[in-house]
């Protein structure tokens, strides 16, 4: 039992023990599974604890892809590009997470749209140049590393906007003229010709403008041009100065040199600008390679110029200067070749004289700004300016010509009043008058300033960029007349252009003639209009070429130019040579205001001198007239010939295509000694004129050659050196051959008054092979003395100066003396008693003829003397006579040899001899 009980008992114990065990192991065991759980949260903790920087980098990693957002849009590109640095370290850290790689492609996304509205802040610099706008572009690509890139931007953007906004000028014009013409007719079609003329390139836009808008058109474009240059040359010649400039902000990681992030930057913005046609980035530049200045912090503090930021900014805007000033002469011909093609035009060439001078003038100075805006001469587009004005001086050339020869053949060579001949002034020709435009206001002085220095205005091609300085101080030329230019057509002031000047007479006014004002403040170019009065309503006359209200000034005004004007060259002007005078002395100054094509002007003037010249010859001069009846030009002198000759060469189209009365006037008739038809010689058979008309054409021609040899020093003036033979030969050529022309109207008059060419055959058909002499001369000699009697009664009563009288009573005793030699050589028998009776009828006309003349008769028929006294000479001293003199023709030395050798008894042998060494 004791074992029962002591097993009882042990069992007891076990139990006990068991439980207090079992108690034990599962104290231990909920303590195990204590330790267990708190391991596992160590383990969780442990795990957050390393992921808690990764989301805290995330966290400030979107801070930062907002912050760059609201960077962009306050336009701080310059930070904005330095947090992109930064946060593309952050993203290269955690690359393998798959929202960092989101946010990395999202930084092309915001890359490409960042450089988008850079670009758009940089074309707003260009097309107006801003100093803050500017230093924000060059920061930004300064950090970028691309500044190369930012330099072949600007210069594409500068031409894209020479292309856009001379496209835009063009096409807002035209587009809003042809609607306002169609909305008259069919408001439906509007948006037809919109969408038509928007596909138009610029080439055809041109050739759409029309003749009233191209001067707008013209000035708009070189407006917008000469802005784009001004653009380009302050972002050219910007530099900066040793001040203190505010930088940027920026973390303090890019501060330090070789940051991880900067290739991440380069890839990605390499990777944009492949996409953007227009970005060109260097990747092989990275700012964050160069230090930043440690004096910079994220509060935005100051940097001297001694800084690295300084100098990094200063030296990317001297990049960018440096290659801006070498493109500078691309865009130069990029604005030329648009403006050319704009010069091409129909428009251009069928504009007024006036609105063409006002064109020529806004190029010169566009010409003179470009070249100092380049600082090489624009001698492509200064020969494309040449070819226009080439162009415009040939078809207001033809104008003029047809103009003159539609005046001469309408004159009716009748003098006009002096009165109205003294109203007009030649001061453009002879020299001493104002332009033939003066300047549209007073506000374009600054651009006549730079024109008279052209030298002034070149730039220097080194570092010096001054010679378009001035051209930046004085504004656009071209932007204040763009508004006055649409003004004109509706109210213009008279003195804003040309003013000019008509005439009352027999000669209707030709299109294009202008004359200046008598006025001396006018010819001055004063501007006296008074502000309370309007003068376009006072007013006599719309001028042709300025389209512009003009006066006719008072005659007693034109005093003025009485040193140059004598009174013969008021009272011999005629329709037609006052017309020819207007006309060149508005060529006169055209060769002022167009040097580029003076000589071209000045061939103007000569041309329209020959006409004149050569239509009075064919009018007044009977060239194929002699005392033989034959057809010939014998009687002109080598001078007339010649200068006839060169007048057939230079105008032979103007001759060729002459109408009627240029060779139809000088019919010529059959002169025989009847009496004649009219003692006032109102129309002799074959001639169209009197003789006060045919007096009246010799003085008007002679009047034109003494107002060009007063203007020869001043044309000379206009011309280049080079150009001196031109107006040498004009002058000794043709205006030198004007006396021989006036002595040869002249004697042809008096030959036509005379009526003796019959008196030839009477001569030579007397009786002269006598016996015996008797006291009585020959009847012809009565009938001579009874037509020069009414020659001088015509003379009298023909409303002609005493002076010209007297000429044309001396130059009929010269073809009476010829008509004597020429019949008195075509005598076939005649013996010594004859050739005493004919000294006898000499004596007797000499004494008969000395009642007529005040002059002495006997030296002026010396000649008709001599011949007759040759008939004594023996047989070999005609060789020595005959060469002696040469006033007398071939014809008549040889039928005076015959009549010699037939009643000398000569040899035929020695006869013949004698008329070889004569031949």
């Amino acid at each position: 039992m004791n074992l029962v009980r002591e097993l009882e008992k042990d069992l007891k114990i076990a139990n006990v023990i068991c439980r207090n065990g079992r108690r034990h192991l599962t104290s231990s065991m909920n303590e195990v599974s204590r330790d267990l759980v708190v391991n596992t949260d160590s383990k969780k903790k442990q795990a957050l604890m390393h992921l808690l920087p990764v989301l805290a980098e995330l966290l400030h990693a979107r801070d930062m892809q907002v912050s760059l957002e609201s960077l962009v849009e306050e336009g701080n590109f310059c930070k904005a590009f330095q947090v992109l640095s930064e946060y593309l370290q952050l993203l290269d850290s955690f690359s393998e997470l798959s929202a960092i790689q989101e946010m990395s492609r999202g930084v092309e996304v915001w890359l490409g749209r960042t450089l988008q509205k850079l670009d758009s802040l940089l074309l707003g610099v260009c097309q107006e140049f801003k100093e803050e706008g500017y230093l924000t572009v060059v920061d930004a690509y300064a950090l970028i590393g691309d500044i190369s890139g930012l330099a072949e931007k600007i210069q594409s953007f500068f031409m894209q906007e020479v292309i856009s906004e001379t496209y835009s000028v063009l096409k807002s014009i035209i587009l809003y003229e042809v609607i306002l013409m169609l909305r008259e007719y069919d408001s439906s079609e509007d948006q037809d010709v919109q969408m038509q003329n928007s596909r138009l390139t610029y080439s055809d836009l041109c050739l759409q403008i029309p003749e009233s808008k191209f001067r707008q058109c013209l000035l708009r474009t070189l407006a917008v041009l000469f802005k784009i240059m001004c653009s380009y040359h302050e972002i050219m010649g910007f530099q900066l100065e040793n001040k203190v400039l505010e930088c940027p902000a920026t973390n303090a990681k890019l501060m330090k040199g070789g940051t991880p992030g900067s290739s991440s930057i380069k890839e990605s913005t390499t990777a944009t600008s492949s996409a953007d046609t227009s970005g060109r980035m260097d990747s092989g530049n990275v700012e964050s390679d160069k230090p930043v200045s440690d004096g910079r912090n994220g509060d935005g503090a100051t940097s001297s110029s001694g800084s690295p930021w300084y100098q990094l900014r200063k030296e990317a805007i001297t990049f960018v200067s440096q290659t801006l000033q070498r493109g500078r002469k691309n865009l130069w011909q990029l604005t030329t070749s648009r403006v050319s093609v704009l010069l091409s035009a129909s428009a251009a060439a069928s504009t007024s004289i006036h609105q063409f001078l006002k064109n020529y003038e806004d190029l010169s100075t566009f010409i003179l700004a470009g070249e100092a805006f380049c600082g090489v001469e624009a001698f492509e587009f200064r020969q494309k300016l040449k070819g226009v004005c080439g162009n415009y001086f040939a078809a207001f050339h033809r104008q003029n010509v047809s103009a003159l020869k539609m005046v001469l053949e309408r004159e009716t060579w009748l003098r006009l009043p002096p009165e109205t001949a003294q109203i007009i002034s030649f001061a453009g020709l002879v020299g001493d008058g104002a332009p033939l435009i003066a300047a549209s206001d007073g506000r374009s002085s600054n651009s006549r300033v730079l024109r008279a220095d052209k030298s002034a205005n070149k730039v220097d091609t080194g570092a010096k960029k001054s010679g378009f300085s001035p051209w930046l101080r004085n504004g656009n030329p071209f932007l204040l007349k763009v508004s006055s230019s649409h003004k004109e057509a509706h109210n213009s002031s008279p003195l804003n252009g040309t003013t000019s000047v008509e005439y009352e007479g027999n000669v209707d006014n030709i299109h294009g003639d202008v004359s200046p004002r008598g006025d001396e403040n006018h010819i001055n170019g004063a501007n006296s209009i008074s502000e309370e009065e309007n003068e376009d309503l006072l007013a006599d006359f719309i001028d042709e070429d300025s389209q512009l209200p003009s006066r006719i000034s008072k005659p007693n005004l034109s005093r003025s130019y009485s040193p140059h004007f004598s009174n013969d060259d008021f009272t011999a002007q005629t329709g037609s040579s006052l017309c020819l005078l207007r006309s060149m002395d508005k060529y006169a100054r055209l060769m002022q205001k167009l040097e580029i094509v003076n000589v071209e002007f000045f061939k103007g003037i000569c041309q329209l001198f020959e006409m004149f010249f050569y239509f009075v010859f064919e009018t007044f001069g009977l060239q194929n007239m002699n005392l033989s009846g034959k057809t010939s030009t014998d009687s002109l002198n080598y001078r007339l010939k010649t200068a006839l000759s060169q007048i057939t060469q230079d105008c032979e189209e103007w001759i060729k295509t002459s109408s009627g009365p240029l060779s139809s006037s000088t019919a010529h008739a059959d002169l025989t000694a009847t009496a004649p038809q009219n003692t006032n010689f109102g129309s002799p058979a074959g001639t169209s004129f009197g003789l006060k008309e045919r007096c009246a054409g010799a003085d008007t021609v002679a009047l034109v050659a003494r107002i060009l040899h007063r203007s020869r020093t001043n044309l000379q003036s206009l011309l280049l050196k080079s150009n001196t033979a031109i107006v040498e030969a004009f002058f000794v050529h043709l205006v030198g051959a004007v006396p021989d022309l006036v002595e040869h109207i002249h004697r042809t008059t008096a030959r036509i008054l005379l009526h003796i060419n019959g008196y030839v055959d009477r001569i030579a058909n007397a009786k002269w092979e006598l016996k015996e002499l008797g006291m009585e001369h020959n009847g012809y000699v009565d009938l001579l003395l009874g037509e020069f009697k009414h020659y001088k009664t015509r003379l009298a009563h023909g409303g002609i100066q005493k002076e010209v009288q007297d000429l044309l009573l001396d130059y009929g005793l010269e073809i009476v003396a010829e008509t004597l030699i020429e019949g008195l050589s075509r005598v076939k028998r005649c013996t010594d008693e004859g050739r005493a009776l004919m000294s006898l009828d000499l004596q007797v006309l000499i004494s008969g003829l000395q009642h007529f003349v005040s002059i002495n008769v006997k030296p002026k028929l010396q000649i008709v003397e001599t011949f007759i006294k040759a008939y004594y000479l023996p047989e070999t001293e005609y060789v020595h006579w005959a060469r002696a003199h040469p006033e007398y023709s071939k014809n008549q030395i040889v039928g005076l040899i015959n009549l010699v050798a037939s009643m000398k008894g000569w040899k035929r042998k020695t006869r013949l001899e004698v008329l070889e060494k004569i031949e």
